[in-house]
């Protein structure tokens, strides 16, 4: 079931990508005319999305498992952090591929299938994982891919992102709701992230050289690390640990953090690399690649955590 759905979201986005890159090669637009559209996604889109993602109706057992997925995004953002960073010298990780390792495409296209398949009711735990993500790509992911030796807490704090997720847990936690034409427009921004990542990530596609997507020498071997080697581990430690025992339906809750972990990599990589001028087209590739190939992988991580810990 999950494979289906899985298989036919991928090529809906794939599409997307492919219009993005199509109005490239007719010329219609050029490559670098993307950039505009990757900061409104930044700062525009993406923060109506979380906003939107809290404003469900509050009750004990919601925060109950809202706290334990929050605690599983936590184990898996740590993990992934502190494992690049071994890494990063044996493997000589770029910035870029640090950051497409780390960071996961979680909300365009983990959420569409959760909804689809556990229930519209299920999407508030995977927004638990963007919480985290959230606040660690805009902070940790930025300054790893624009090189910077410390974290500066000062553009963390301002970061509309981190904003508009302390915000939106805020009101999650307090029950409170935005007026209802307020909540319609923030909405229909917010769900705009997925398609306008993807026509990014087509301009992007539009301005290289196409046989250069797969010929980047190591963009299978990080795509194989991001899908199959990072989430596996994370099985092994959601098995041993037991973290899956806490709440009942615990399980079902942390299948929604597998599937995050084992998401291809996150579109923002591409976007916060274009926005501040890093390697955006390689960043790119590995989105495209490893979005491609998680059709076959995560059904995989899905029925390995299934065999292990349900």
């Amino acid at each position: 079931m999950i494979s289906i759905i899985l298989a036919k979201k991928i090529f809906s986005l794939f599409l997307i990508i492919f219009m993005g890159t199509a109005v490239v090669r007719l010329g219609i637009l050029k490559p670098e005319q993307s950039k505009p559209l990757s900061a409104v996604a930044l700062y525009v889109i993406t923060p109506c999305m979380l906003l939107s993602s809290f404003q469900i109706e509050y009750t004990p057992e919601i925060r109950n498992g809202f706290f334990l997925a929050l605690a599983g995004a936590a184990i898996i953002n740590g993990v992934y952090i502190l494992l690049s960073a071994v890494l990063r010298k044996p493997l000589s990780l770029d910035p870029v591929e640090e950051a497409s390792l780390i960071y996961p495409n979680a909300g365009n296209l983990i959420i569409p299938i959760v909804s689809s398949t556990m229930g519209s009711d299920m999407v508030i735990y995977t927004c638990a994982y963007l919480t985290i993500q959230n606040i660690l790509i805009f902070s940790h992911g930025q300054s790893v891919i624009c090189g910077e030796k410390r974290l500066d807490w000062h553009k963390i704090v301002k970061n509309i992102n981190v904003i508009a997720v302390l915000i939106g847990f805020t009101m999650f936690i307090l029950n409170l709701r935005f007026p209802a034409i307020a909540l319609d427009a923030i909405s229909s921004v917010g769900s705009m992230i997925g398609p306008l990542c993807m026509l990014v990530v087509g301009m992007l596609i539009g301005g290289m050289d196409l046989r250069k997507v797969f010929t980047y020498r190591r963009v299978i071997f990080v795509s194989s690390l991001r899908l199959l080697a990072y989430p596996a581990l994370i099985v092994l430690i959601f098995r041993v640990s037991g973290i899956y025992r806490l709440l009942p339906g615990g399980a079902d809750i942390l299948m929604i953090s597998i599937l995050a972990a084992a998401a291809p990599s996150a579109s923002a990589v591409t976007q916060i690399a274009q926005v501040f001028n890093k390697d955006s087209q390689y960043a790119s590739a590995i989105n495209v690649v490893s979005t491609l190939l998680c059709i076959l992988t995560i059904p995989v991580m899905a029925g390995l955590y299934s065999l292990l810990c349900m």
